[in-house]
C-alpha cells in the first residue's frame, strides 16, 4: 500500500511545493511544439494551393484569414518555447505570457476590423467565433495563466495549457476553411 511509504513512487504522488512546480513538463510543452511547427508548414503547403487566385483576392484573403490563422500556430509555439527555456522564476515566463497575450487580443481586434471591410467573403456566426471568439479567449486566458504564474496560483499551467488548446483549435479551424475556401474559388479566377 502507498500508506507509510517513503519510495519515490509514494513521493510522486504527493503535490510539489510551489516553488517546485514546473509550468508545462517538457513532454507536453515538446508535443505543442511540434505541432505547431507542423501546422505552420502544413499552411504553407495550402497557401501553395493558392497561387491561382487573383491577386486583389489572394491579398486580401492573406490578410484577413491566412495570416491570423499563421499567428495562431505560432503563437502556441511562441509558447512552447517560452515554457521550455531554463528561467531562473516563474515572474519572467508570467510577464512574456502576458505581453504575448495582450499582443494577441491587440492583433484580433485589429483581424475584426479587417475582416469586417471584406467584400468577397461572408462570414457566418461560426467563422466569427472562430477566427475572433476562439483567439481572443486563448490570449485572454494567456493573460490570466501569466498573471497567475506570477503570483504563484496553482491554476496557472491549467489555463496556460487551455489557452494553447484554443489557439492550436482556432489555427486548425482556419487552415481547414481556408483550404477549402482556395480550393472552391480556384476555379473561378
Amino acid at each position: 500500500t502507498l500508506v507509510g511509504q517513503t519510495s519515490r513512487s509514494a513521493r510522486v504522488l504527493q503535490d510539489p511545493p510551489a516553488s517546485e512546480a514546473r509550468l508545462i513538463t517538457p513532454s507536453s510543452s515538446g508535443t505543442s511544439r511540434w505541432s505547431g511547427a507542423t501546422l505552420i508548414g502544413l499552411l504553407f503547403v495550402a497557401v501553395t494551393l493558392g497561387t491561382g487566385l487573383s491577386s486583389s483576392q489572394s491579398v486580401d484573403g492573406i490578410r484577413a484569414f491566412l495570416t491570423p490563422t499563421l499567428v495562431n500556430f505560432s503563437g502556441v509555439l511562441f509558447q512552447a518555447m517560452v515554457v521550455l527555456a531554463p528561467w531562473p522564476s516563474d515572474w519572467p515566463i508570467g510577464l512574456i505570457l502576458i505581453l504575448g497575450g495582450v499582443a494577441g487580443v491587440a492583433y484580433r481586434i485589429n483581424g475584426i476590423r479587417v475582416k469586417r471591410k471584406l467584400d468577397f467573403v461572408a462570414l457566418d456566426r461560426l467563422d466569427w467565433i472562430a477566427y475572433n471568439g476562439v483567439p481572443v479567449l486563448g490570449n485572454a486566458s494567456l493573460i490570466a495563466g501569466g498573471a497567475g504564474l506570477i503570483a504563484h496560483k496553482s491554476f496557472a499551467p491549467y489555463v496556460i495549457a487551455g489557452a494553447s488548446a484554443l489557439l492550436l483549435a482556432a489555427g486548425i479551424y482556419g487552415a481547414w476553411d481556408l483550404t477549402l475556401w482556395i480550393i472552391k474559388n480556384r476555379d473561378k479566377t
